[in-house]
């Protein structure tokens, strides 16, 4: 039988396969540039025919478009373009649940903090990212159901009901903290007990960034540790040194946080920053206009401590 033809006389395909890959191709190249594949595959030893690179990139292709739970990872890359996200023609049952479960079992064998603190090294190696201001913040992760072995003294992190950001007490949860660079990229990642006190999460960390920070080339006196008022104690601002800056909100429960306060109020020196949101006001939805107070003061609990704050006015 004679093969259908276009309008030009072309052979016509017998099938077309359509597949939509939205802005995943983007994430796939940055990953390519930053080696994501190569990294694991050297730091996570497997005797797998599958790469742990593969799933890995999997993995990241699918949380950054929607998060699919693993025994349906398998259905959503037997539906898209496999060849041209992962450069190569993957059978879908490379992302079954079972390999990807062993895959998850291998990266944390490896270490996920190893693997996460070489691909931040080679981030910042490769791409134009300041690491001179550093933020620090945690944020809670609810969890439903039972968990079962996650109580045991061996687990690596323990589910708990703690301090809710979600406003869900009533849900046992886990902690998850981050500290990022210039754009919110992150360098440093952990999980934490869902009861695990941001107080404590903060001296820990801050005995350990001025090292961190030294593999990125970043002297403590080169960089600002900017965190939320949880960091301010007499523990964590000895272990930030005499050489670190920091920015950060005073407690409310310190006298000094109403003190200040009040002699802003009374201040006649209030400079006009106009406004601050990324979109231009209009008639319907009018910005508001800011103005900044600046002053000092010092902290008697480290004589050697003294700084600056500034309050924002909104109007």
């Amino acid at each position: 039988m004679a093969e259908p033809f276009g309008a030009n006389g072309v052979s016509a395909p017998q099938e077309i396969s359509v597949a939509q890959v939205n802005h995943l191709p983007l994430v796939a190249h940055f990953a390519r540039r930053l080696g994501l594949v190569e990294i694991v595959n050297e730091l996570v030893p497997t005797q797998m025919e599958v790469e742990p690179g593969v799933i890995a990139l999997g993995l990241v292709l699918d949380t950054l478009s929607g998060r699919s739970p693993l025994y349906h990872l398998q259905t959503a890359f037997g539906e898209c373009d496999r060849a041209l996200l992962f450069g190569q023609e993957l059978p879908e049952e490379y992302f079954s649940d079972d390999n990807v479960g062993r895959m998850l079992d291998g990266f944390f064998e490896a270490g996920t903090q190893r693997i996460f603190s070489v691909l931040s090294v080679r981030a910042l190696e490769s791409f134009p990212v300041s690491a001179h201001h550093v933020h620090f913040d945690t944020t809670s992760i609810n969890v439903f159901g039972d968990y079962l072995g996650a109580q045991e003294e061996t687990a690596p992190f323990k589910m708990a009901h703690g301090y809710s950001k979600d406003k869900r007490p009533d849900l046992k949860q886990f902690v998850l903290s981050l500290l990022c660079v210039e754009g919110n990229v992150p360098i440093l990642g952990k999980i934490e007990d869902g009861n695990a006190s941001d107080k404590a999460i903060n001296h820990r960390l801050l005995s350990e960034i001025s090292g961190h920070m030294h593999k990125y080339g970043v002297e403590a006196d080169a960089f600002v540790y900017i965190a939320d008022s949880a960091m301010v104690t007499d523990a964590n601002l000895a272990q930030l040194g005499e050489r670190t800056l920091f920015i950060s909100r005073l407690p409310a429960t310190y006298n000094e946080h109403e003190r200040v306060i009040l002699a802003a109020l009374e201040a006649d020196d209030w400079q006009t920053v106009g406004h601050l949101a990324q979109t231009a006001p209009t008639k319907n939805r009018p910005g508001a206009s800011y103005r900044l107070h600046e002053g000092s003061l010092g902290y008697d609990r480290r004589e050697s401590l003294s700084g600056s704050g500034r309050a924002l006015q909104r109007a």
